[in-house]
């Protein structure tokens, strides 16, 4: 606004004559004069209108605190990415210089800043509109997703520091070295599982269970969709249990697996109650012919 006052169509310019008959013109009083008495336009109406013209602004999501911040986007990669380096540069000395049992605690927060950007960078390269902070998940399922994971973390420093040579199985440390191994490939075909399942379902995917069907919604059944149903959960539980599998953590792998069990296993039956509701019988023979491979979780 150039700061002139606005006048709605209803009202009158008192600078103005309101009849074109000047013969029935009158004498202006002293009310009339006074500044006081003349219309003006309410602050309301202009408050209003600056939160309307606001909220139309295309710029306004990825403003500072916004959810589709730009510079919190750019914070959180930042940081991920130093936390990735850092933890494969730490992992790889500790295994070439010493013969410390610990180098499973950066590999660990390594896994994790992959997982998380992945999360971020997925989204925004194949369904860029739905990519905002939370993509990233690093707050999804707050706080219990950061307790299991300072819980793991705090059992692998426990027990590698006080019992450096100790077995997590009792088969003996033979074994111990192959259960990593096991785990360390869990983790790159969970991770990778996910995130391609993320690339090829595009748009049709999301992080929140969709209970409406928008327009752009198809039922995805090719590529890894046709050899798992729900490979994105499939990825993420065998990429957690692979990871407490090259911590050497017993504690921490049996309940991340009772944990993310009962999870999955209950947001798969909540989320495939809208997917028949939106496909219909096409849902139906696809979840027939098609298996989850979670354990007990047809």
């Amino acid at each position: 606004m150039d700061g002139a006052s606005r006048r709605r169509p209803w009202e009158t310019d008192s600078t103005m004559p309101t009849n074109t008959d000047t013969e029935n013109e009158k004498e202006p009083t002293d009310a009339d004069k006074n500044p006081l008495n003349s219309p003006s336009p309410s602050p309301y109406s202009e408050n209003e209108n600056e939160r309307e013209e606001a909220e139309d602004d295309p710029i306004l999501p990825y403003l500072p605190h916004e959810h589709k911040s730009l510079a919190g986007i750019a914070v959180r990669s930042f940081a991920l990415g130093i936390a990735l380096a850092a933890g494969l540069i730490a992992t790889f000395t500790i295994l070439l210089a010493t013969s410390s049992p610990l180098w499973r605690l950066p590999f660990f927060a390594a896994a994790l800043a992959l997982f998380h950007f992945l999360e971020f960078w997925t989204t925004a390269t194949y369904n860029t509109r739905a990519a905002e902070i939370a993509s990233f998940l690093l707050t999804s399922n707050w706080p219990a997703y950061a307790i299991a994971h300072t819980v793991a973390a705090l059992e692998c420093l426990v027990v590698h520091t006080l019992w450096p040579g100790a077995s997590w199985t009792p088969l003996g440390p033979g074994f111990g070295r192959a259960a990593a191994a096991t785990g360390l490939a869990l983790v790159v075909v969970g991770q990778a599982v996910r995130s391609v399942a993320m690339i090829h379902a595009g748009r049709s995917f999301n992080h929140l269970v969709q209970n409406r069907r928008r327009e752009d919604h198809v039922l995805v059944t090719s590529g890894v969709y046709g050899v798992l149903r729900h490979p994105s959960y499939f990825g993420f539980f065998w990429w957690a249990l692979g990871t407490q599998m090259v911590m050497g953590n017993v504690v921490s792998f049996v309940g991340y697996a009772v944990v993310l069990w009962r999870f999955f296993s209950s947001r798969i039956r909540h989320e495939e109650a809208y997917l028949v509701a939106f496909f219909g019988s096409e849902y139906v023979d696809y979840r027939r012919r098609v298996r989850t491979r979670i354990p007990f979780v047809p």
